[in-house]
């Protein structure tokens, strides 16, 4: 099969790429790989059976046309201070300018023209004036949050916008090398399990996301595509009463906080926080479970959820950041006997295990109940449990009660990039013909930086 351009995976920066070829009325031919399904297929049991089925041969919720996005809290950060470091690669003005673009084409899709987080500024400098005095720092960003079902919605529509327009979609199909041939990228071969065959392109695009972080590392070594090892986030979900957060929550709707807590001095940071939302599982092609968030539109619980994550970067001599995140979340997996493990920051602090008796017993009632109550701090390292611990009691100067003894913490939370693929400013690989965008190359981190990524993709290959 001979096609101009070839995308591996259907995730937000594949999408774009594709969208905005058509838009700019591209006569070329292109075809998208996606290892899942439509997002009209994807589907987790885990609502029926209330139990995660760890479902085969990949996890709906993070493998499928808009990878992860299409079941997540569906939240579009529209300022080029959030989502990865693009910016520095591109320049601010440009990110900015094309997140507007974006963030447009999301609203066309449907997606909710209420943006959070600019109303009440007032009450944001009170935050932000909490937030000094804490040691932290508040970042704005406004938020337009599509939600977890509405998500699925606008991603489908934007699936059938692209196949009414000629873009060939193959599905179930996974990736398996690529074609290189006198050091340039000739294309890809892919296969279902059963068959393989070869698609030869022009332009070879790797968009696997985060979910592909692991494959792609390997497909840098394998094909010495020049990298720097990245960075791995390792912490936790922190749940707790929506009354805690309530103010937080109407103002800003999402918490943008980050510190260096003492004494080691790593960066951490608050992440995709979902008033009334839902914890989560998501599961990885190694039976690695890891934990989310999710927030609906529509269905609401009576908890606020938070990532609190703690960013590790590795030099000499070690140089596996993936590895050794997947490692902590292996250990954690073991001690909840396959499920995710919850624990009371009281027990934390007090130095012993949570009992399944003493949630009962609390004003908090976990929204992911067939998590495993027991001893998180058995399993994350001391370094980013010490930084953990500090920045909650940070941030309980911030949102008084936060750091309260029935506060839930969650884990493994674990975020995978990519080692960071080295590219110019047209994304150009040290491989012509082959281009990494999105959580797959390093370069962003969610939704809207990805989505940014494929549309800056496509104006490159007009």
């Amino acid at each position: 099969m001979q096609k101009d351009i070839v995308i591996v995976g259907a995730g937000p920066s594949g999408i774009f790429t594709a969208l905005e070829l058509l838009r700019k009325e591209s006569k070329k031919s292109i075809l998208i790989v996606e290892k899942g399904q439509p997002v009209e297929f994807r589907h987790c049991p885990k609502h029926k059976t209330k139990a995660c089925m760890n479902c085969k041969p990949y996890c709906h919720i993070t493998t499928g046309f808009s990878g992860a996005g299409a079941f997540s809290d569906g939240k579009l950060s529209l300022s080029y201070e959030v989502g990865g470091d693009l910016p520095t690669l591109i320049g601010t003005d440009l990110a900015q300018e094309t997140i507007d673009y974006t963030d447009s084409i999301y609203l066309e899709f449907g997606a909710d023209t209420h943006v959070e987080g600019i109303s009440n500024q007032e009450e944001v400098r009170k935050i932000r004036r909490r937030a000094i005095q804490a040691g932290l720092k508040l970042v704005d960003c406004p938020i337009r949050h599509m939600g977890t079902e509405k998500a699925q919605s606008i991603y489908l529509a934007i699936e059938q916008y692209l196949l009414a327009h000629g873009i060939e979609i193959l599905f179930g199909q996974e990736c398996n090398t690529l074609l290189l041939e006198n050091g340039i990228c000739r294309g890809i071969r892919v296969g279902d399990g059963r068959t393989e065959q070869e698609i030869r392109a022009e332009h070879t695009i790797v968009a696997t996301g985060r979910r592909g972080a692991d494959w792609l590392e390997k497909l840098c070594e394998e094909h010495h595509i020049a990298h720097q090892p990245g960075t791995v986030d390792i912490g936790v979900r922190v749940e707790v009463r929506n009354e805690v957060m309530e103010t937080i929550n109407d103002i800003l709707y999402e918490s943008k906080l980050i510190g260096y807590p003492s004494p080691f001095k790593n960066k951490v940071r608050t992440f995709c926080q979902n008033p009334g939302g839902f914890v989560s599982q998501e599961n990885y092609d190694n039976d690695l479970a890891v934990v989310n968030g999710h927030s609906y539109k529509d269905l609401k619980s009576d908890n606020t959820n938070v990532a609190i994550l703690c960013s590790h970067n590795f030099s000499e001599p070690f140089n596996q950041p993936i590895a050794y995140a997947q490692k902590v979340g292996e250990l954690t997996n073991m001690l909840g006997a396959g499920h995710i493990l919850v624990q009371r920051f009281g027990d934390i602090l007090d130095g012993k295990r949570t009992w399944p008796k003493e949630i009962e017993q609390s004003n908090l009632k976990p929204t992911l109940p067939d998590a495993v109550a027991g001893d998180i701090t058995a399993a994350i390292p001391y370094r980013a449990m010490t930084n953990i611990i500090n920045f909650i009691q940070a941030m309980d100067h911030v949102v008084p009660g936060f750091a309260a003894n029935e506060t839930l913490l969650y884990s493994p939370e674990l975020k995978f990039y990519s080692n960071r693929v080295k590219m110019d400013t047209d994304f150009n690989t040290n491989i012509p013909g082959l281009y990494c965008l999105g959580d797959s190359s390093g370069w962003t981190r969610g939704l809207m930086m990805a989505s940014v990524m494929g549309v800056l993709m496509g104006r490159k290959l007009l």
